[in-house]
């Protein structure tokens, strides 16, 4: 009776999965690889992002999409001409499954270590199933990364001569974390932001204005992200800095802009969330 119970919730975990990608064909949509600027690479699918970022003495790859996309996210990376096991260190935006899901099978086939902030990997160590979420109980769960090593606040994280800083951008989610690095390309640099999702999604039920202090460190995310030094901002969705169009329209990804109008964009979003929690909607 346990086991058959235990079955059951699987398959109920697996339909909910399958429901909630169903209108989201471009989180699987396969996406051909392109080089963003110097030594880091776009390897995600259309509709969901996942950065390489390489060196002569091993790479990073931040967040995995979908489980499901992990052989489509091997074959991105080999198609540039790399290799999977030189993959060091795997990191993470945020523990749902539409950027944490292959995270599991990618470590595994990798060999690398998995890093994230603590809320982050407590979050991908239950498989999503995260009491803390503001999404628990509607976020697809996804097969969790058993070993996880926790970030310091605002770590730098090194491989070679990569140094990628970690921001802690909690709000989306309690663990959300922004990434920022430069790339070079003969002498010229810049600095690249790969933003976390910073949307107030959530069950229903739950309200934001509940907890002051979450409020306040999402208001405090907001400001992290608008001070980062920015050149080419990617977000973990790229729908949401329209990148797609700008690569298919073969445009610069340059913008000085980017994270302030990014952050001023979805703090009217939290704000506009507030506002109706506070009207009883």
């Amino acid at each position: 009776m346990i086991f058959a119970a235990k079955l059951a919730l699987v398959g109920a975990m697996a339909a909910s999965a399958a429901t909630a990608y169903a209108g989201d064909a471009e989180w699987t949509q396969p996406q051909a690889p392109f080089k963003v600027y110097g030594n880091t690479y776009y390897v995600g699918t259309r509709g969901l992002s996942a950065m390489l970022i390489t060196s002569p003495k091993g790479h990073v790859l931040i967040d995995g999409t979908l489980d499901v996309n992990a052989a489509q996210i091997e074959s991105n990376i080999r198609a540039l001409g790399f290799r999977v096991e030189d993959i060091r260190v795997i990191l993470n935006s945020h523990a749902h499954a539409d950027h944490a899901g292959a995270i599991a099978q990618l470590a595994h086939d990798s060999g690398a270590e998995v890093r994230a902030s603590p809320a982050g990997a407590r979050a991908m160590r239950l498989g999503g199933n995260d009491p803390d979420d503001p999404q628990h109980g509607d976020a697809p769960l996804f097969p969790a990364v058993k070993e996880v090593d926790e970030l310091k606040p605002n770590e730098t994280v090194r491989v070679g001569d990569l140094a990628l800083a970690s921001h802690p951008t909690p709000g989306h989610t309690p663990g959300g974390t922004t990434w920022t690095w430069r790339s070079c390309e003969g002498s010229g640099c810049v600095n690249i932001v790969y933003g976390d999702s910073l949307t107030p999604f959530s069950a229903d039920g739950y309200r934001f204005s509940a907890d002051p202090r979450r409020v306040a460190a999402y208001r405090k995310s907001l400001d992290t992200v608008a001070s980062l030094p920015c050149d080419i901002l990617i977000t973990v969705h790229p729908d949401m800095v329209d990148l797609m169009d700008k690569v298919d329209a073969h445009k610069s990804l340059r913008s000085e802009n980017a994270c302030r109008d990014y952050a001023t964009a979805s703090k009217k979003k939290l704000d506009d969330r507030l506002a109706k929690e506070r009207a009883g909607k």
